[in-house]
């Protein structure tokens, strides 16, 4: 296998692709969506629904976008109940198998998320998978930056990972363009809160499993 020689690299997003939060972030969607007395909605509306920035998916449900105090009143809401629910919440089915193979393979791969660093390193060390990563990043700046800016930064700190070599693995369309955006390669999980509609937009393979997605990134990684 040529593929062992070369090391390659997996740059992995957290929420909803390593972290299984589904019912956590559509929980505390819906809990942000009464603030204003509007209808829950179910997983499928949601990952059908669900765009970035976050104001225009408002916008998509509400018919206009939030003012400012009522973008402001459901973002807490949303975060108070995220943060009260995402403590049930586990790692998808696979993920530790996955990320101690990949490395026993002599790869290696870093976690970066647009989740608060300070509350995503202690969560990381929780699961027992920090030893895996090379480096983890969460978001240090304001909310709502893009995902993009994050990962030149992200590359630029990893020294020795050519980005040529290198598959980001995330369930949504922006963590694919991001990777683009740095010359790097992407797959993408249905598994997270997206559609697969939204995210076959982007053309890079769309995969079910964590495990195919591995799976990919291996190869893609060897045609570099």
């Amino acid at each position: 296998m040529g593929m062992q020689q070369e090391a390659a690299h997996i740059v992995w997003d957290w929420n909803g692709t390593l972290l299984n939060d589904n019912d956590a972030i559509i929980g505390a969607t819906n809990a942000a969506f009464a603030e204003l007395g509007l209808e829950p909605l179910t997983l499928e509306r949601y990952r059908a629904l669900y765009c970035v920035p976050v104001p225009k998916f408002y916008e998509r449900l509400m018919g206009r976008l939030p003012t400012d105090a009522e973008w402001e009143a459901m973002d807490a809401v949303f975060h108070r109940y995220y943060a009260e629910h995402r403590v049930r919440c586990g790692l998808t089915e696979g993920a530790v198998e996955l990320l101690a193979g990949w490395r026993s393979a002599g790869h290696s791969q870093s976690l970066l998320s647009m989740y608060v660093h300070e509350e995503l390193v202690p969560l990381v060390r929780g699961f027992g998978i920090e030893p895996h990563f090379i480096r983890v990043d969460g978001r240090t700046g304001p909310s709502g930056g893009s995902k993009a800016e994050h990962m030149v930064r992200h590359l630029k700190a990893l020294a020795g990972v050519e980005v040529a070599r290198t598959v980001v693995i995330g369930d949504a369309a922006d963590d694919a363009v991001a990777a683009l955006h740095v010359g790097a390669r992407a797959v993408l999980y249905t598994g997270g809160s997206h559609s697969r509609a939204s995210l076959e937009g982007v053309g890079v393979p769309v995969v079910d499993t964590l495990g195919e997605a591995v799976e990919v990134a291996g190869e893609l990684a060897a045609a570099a």
